[in-house]
């Protein structure tokens, strides 16, 4: 029996090796630099995002603001460049609004696809 916390296979969506999405800030549900991913992450922080002021502003509009600072969470707050492992519901969401961020499809994890089309994220691939 595994735990909830049993992470996933670390593979991206191009079925390759999960590479780092960043370690400054350090993103990831485990907090260990990657869009790692288990049962108990509910939110399924799987999609390695680059931030824009645009995307930013969103997310803050509906309800999550991503830019503020929260030292009592060692969360600096984001700025644009900075890439960060998004919910993939939130990243869809952005897509359909207009306003999603870039992708980096190499530190994307596979499990984004469950919520995401791949055309979506190739269609936002930071090149």
């Amino acid at each position: 029996m595994s735990s909830d916390y049993s992470m996933a296979e670390s593979l991206n969506v191009l079925g390759e090796e999960l590479l780092p999405c960043s370690n400054d800030p350090l993103t990831g549900f485990f907090r260990d630099g990657h869009c790692n991913t288990c049962q108990a992450d509910y939110g399924s922080h799987t999609v390695c995002a680059v931030m824009t002021e645009e995307f930013l502003a969103f997310s803050k509009y509906v309800g999550n603001d991503l830019s503020t600072p929260k030292p009592e969470f060692h969360f600096k707050g984001l700025k644009a460049g900075d890439q960060w492992c998004l919910c993939a519901s939130r990243f869809l969401q952005a897509y359909d609004e207009g306003c999603a961020p870039k992708v980096n499809l190499n530190s994307t994890h596979k499990k984004a696809l469950e919520i995401v089309p791949i055309d979506a994220l190739k269609e936002c691939e930071n090149i």
